[in-house]
């Protein structure tokens, strides 16, 4: 039996000649990343096993994007501890300050990580790099160390589940709808330490943008990882930004399956994660009157420039409701240049938005939009549990960036035909 694209990648970063799903293995890693939250906890375990030097100042990356620019004094503390040790080490790639933008977005922008490349982050949305066609994932800072260390990590090698997207998307769905509908109909723990590849003729229709949205979200669903097989639209994304050589690979035509689903992407409208789990999906159309106090858009599920493009479409000559925050975050200092290049921001602060500088702040709770009691905020992340992002008693609802910027503007969760 042939393998899948993911079980190609590991296995090419071994010394198998073939692996099977279930299997044990100790592989190679292209690309080991760290957060200024994750991080310091590798450092600190790194030093603890006796580490003095990392095995690749290439390979190791550390992005502060999260509670930077720095919020208060632990915050600071970890960026100075991790600023030392990467100065230490002769790290090439350590971001932050105006070089910093948000890690899941930067390194695919930057052309760090690759097309057939094996990264692991000590974050749990390292998935996203499956839409260039590599196998990445999250993993805890011990790993991390771990890498840092010999420059491998231990795996077993997961099942895949097949997704056979058909048809063109209807106006206003984007690939964040695609991964929701996805979640909801499957469930958090529905593909449950397993690759989930996306197919289908309705790749082609998907920018690297959706594309990076829906892999982003396969830790949603329980996912090991997502994954693309790579085409022209990655070849050209890839190509213009490669810092060294990549490789495409695609699964066998009898590569084995743990399941396969078929969608039809042509009944779907934009969709909507209702508190306090992202299976707990509805239409626009069903959503019924919900009044919010803040709308974000931004992460590193939808921060990217084409994201914001959406959002100006619909907000340009109006403005958010008198009881709405709107915060817009450009994820990476390149987007945030390129939106005030396309006259983005303008429209942005007409209609009384707050833009901030790239960070991961408010997703998760940390600075730069928190909720109070009883608050709701419609946000473009990926996540809506109990406290996300600030009090327990406060509910994030997800939604694509054009529900984010129509809701802003109605006061109310909203599709932008009603506008």
């Amino acid at each position: 039996m042939g393998m899948t694209i993911t079980e190609k990648i590991l296995c090419r970063h071994t010394e198998h000649i073939e692996i099977q799903p279930g299997m044990l293995i100790n592989a190679k890693v292209d690309i080991a990343l760290g957060n200024d939250i994750t991080a310091p906890i590798a450092v600190s375990e790194f030093r603890g096993a006796g580490g003095t030097t990392i095995f690749d100042k290439e390979k190791v990356v550390f992005v502060l994007d999260h509670f930077t620019p720095n919020k208060d004094i632990s915050s600071a503390r970890q960026c100075k501890l991790l600023r030392e040790f990467a100065r230490q080490q002769d790290m090439k790639y350590f971001y932050e300050g105006g070089e910093c933008g948000v890690e899941h977005a930067l390194l695919p922008e930057q052309g760090i990580v690759l097309s057939g490349d094996l990264i692991i982050g000590a974050d749990s949305h390292t998935c996203t790099y499956g839409a260039l066609g590599a196998f990445a994932t999250g993993v805890g800072s011990t790993d991390l160390a771990a890498a840092m260390l010999t420059g491998e990590c231990w795996f077993r090698v997961p099942e895949t589940m097949k997704f056979v997207l058909n048809g063109p998307m209807n106006k206003w769905v984007s690939g964040k709808d695609l991964i929701l509908d996805i979640i909801g109909q499957i469930g958090v723990d529905g593909a449950r330490y397993k690759a989930m590849e996306f197919t289908g003729d309705t790749i082609k229709y998907l920018t690297m943008a959706d594309r990076m949205s829906i892999a982003n979200m396969a830790v949603e669903a329980g996912g090991k990882n997502g994954i693309f097989t790579p085409d022209d639209i990655t070849r050209a994304f890839v190509e213009k930004r490669a810092r060294r050589s990549y490789t495409f690979y695609e699964s066998d035509p009898d590569a084995g399956y743990s399941s396969v689903m078929e969608i039809d992407v042509t009944k779907l409208e934009p969709q909507v994660a209702f508190p306090h789990i992202p299976s707990n999906v509805k239409g626009i159309s069903q959503v019924g009157n919900i009044k919010i106090d803040q709308s974000y858009i931004g992460s590193c599920t939808n921060g990217r420039i084409e994201d914001l493009r959406v959002a100006a479409l619909i907000l340009k000559n109006r403005k958010a409701a008198p009881d709405v925050r709107l915060i817009i975050v450009p994820a990476t200092p390149e987007i945030y240049r390129q939106a005030m290049k396309e006259g983005l921001f303008e429209i942005f602060l007409d209609a009384n938005a707050i833009i901030s500088p790239p960070t991961c702040g408010a997703c998760l709770g940390g600075h730069m939009g928190i909720l109070a009691e009883g608050e709701r905020c419609i946000a473009t992340t990926n996540r809506n549990f109990v406290g996300r992002m600030g009090h327990p008693g406060s509910e994030v609802y997800l939604s694509n960036p054009a529900v984010a910027a129509a809701s802003a503007v109605a006061g109310r969760i909203a599709g932008p035909d009603e506008l």
